[in-house]
């Protein structure tokens, strides 16, 4: 999930190829049976992201956006059985937050954060969740900026050198975990950008090459304390594409769960510098003079589909919806999305547990809420994640 400033030319892009596709697939559409029509080389987790980790810094508010051990049995007994924990390295390194990180401070572990990191990850497994860890923000690269970053993971060997160094050391810490129990996400959402602390600098596709070095030399650090290792990357452009440069290294690979970005992210503030500009959303129907259905979902997807036919295991690691969307507008819709990744036995988990795409405590102004221990519960959409 891109939190600060999505870049408007990726989503436009991004948009106008698969509306285009769709006229391109004529007729195609999958049966309307939730039963898987392929089988996926890795479970079909379901679940949330938590991000008590997320920020370079602790969050402002504290303990209140911690993740606490009954948000963990809820997950479970509401029958998820998967969590993702996106991080941002720096907040388990020792640097001076007064100042720009270094190369020397990215390899200054923190290890009293990094043994309560841990112990999240324990905890969760004790609930009887896969627990999967991502580093949304990796040494020399994050799909957002609002951090230094003091070199670029896709082009300096310093870089490169120092995201192994990081997840060597997560794979030694959990090398004795099953791959049952765990996995790595190597970074979230990566991109090719020339200026990684521009705040609105342009985005594009990482070449083949570059991602399968990087991949590869990531995937030996986690494995060399554990062979069986489970890793996953990320699909390149942001999460969209298919990654088929490194369908050979054993690495599943993880899409997204946003498109049409006018349904998932209406309104959202780094999207829209101005969001009253923001066209209203339907589903299905015509916006800002496209038009958008199911029709969309299936051909956004084919390539997933294709891969996982191929013997590549694949997930999607985030979806989900802005607290703006119209909440019967949000409900068709991803119904829709849901039905067409768990049609093809590909699992999902929301962005994310409480917060403003959550289940619990979105903000949400248009429904009506169920009280769940001092929590607002939105139950629609609960039933909705459950049916799937």
């Amino acid at each position: 999930m891109e939190n600060k400033h999505i870049d408007r030319r990726i989503f436009i892009k991004t948009t106008s190829l698969a509306t285009a596709a769709t006229a391109l697939a004529g007729n195609f559409a999958l049966g309307s049976s939730l039963v898987p029509s392929v089988k996926n080389s890795i479970p079909r987790w379901r679940g949330f992201n938590l991000l008590d980790y997320f920020g370079a810094f602790p969050p402002k508010n504290g303990d209140q956006s911690k993740t606490t051990k009954d948000d963990l049995k809820w997950i479970a007994d509401w029958g998820f059985d998967f969590v993702r924990l996106p991080i941002a390295y720096p907040r388990y390194i020792n640097f001076d937050p007064q100042k720009n990180v270094t190369p020397a401070d990215v390899l200054n572990i923190n290890n009293k954060v990094v043994d309560e990191l841990q112990e999240l990850v324990f905890q969760a497994q004790e609930a009887g969740l896969h627990v999967s860890i991502n580093l949304h923000r990796a040494p020399g690269y994050c799909v957002n900026a609002g951090f230094n970053e003091p070199y670029n993971l896709w082009k300096d060997q310093e870089a490169l050198d120092a995201f192994c160094y990081h997840w060597e050391m997560w794979g030694k810490r959990f090398a004795n975990v099953s791959s049952k129990k765990i996995s790595f996400d190597l970074v979230n959402e990566p991109s090719w950008r020339d200026d990684m602390n521009d705040q609105f600098g342009s985005r594009s596709t990482i070449p083949g090459a570059v991602y399968r070095k990087v991949a590869l030399a990531a995937s030996q650090a986690i494995r060399k304390s554990n062979p069986n290792h489970m890793v996953i990357a990320d699909g390149n452009d942001v999460g969209a594409s298919v990654i088929p440069e490194i369908t050979d290294l054993n690495i599943a690979q993880s899409c997204r769960g946003y498109f049409p970005h006018y349904v998932s992210h209406y309104r959202a503030p780094w999207v829209y510098k101005n969001p009253d500009d923001a066209p209203m959303p339907v589903w299905p129907g015509v916006i800002d003079g496209k038009s958008f259905s199911r029709k969309n979902l299936e051909e956004l997807y084919k390539p997933w589909i294709e891969l996982v036919k191929q013997g590549v295991g694949v997930h999607c690691g985030e979806c989900g919806c802005w607290r703006e969307t119209p909440h019967e507008v949000f409900l068709a819709w991803f119904g829709d999305v849901l039905d067409v990744l768990t049609e093809n036995g590909i699992g999902y988990a929301l962005w994310n547990f409480r917060g403003d795409f959550g289940v619990l405590d979105s903000g949400r102004k248009d429904i009506e809420y169920a009280d769940w221990y001092g929590h607002k519960l939105d139950k629609k959409m609960l039933e909705l994640l459950k049916k799937h």
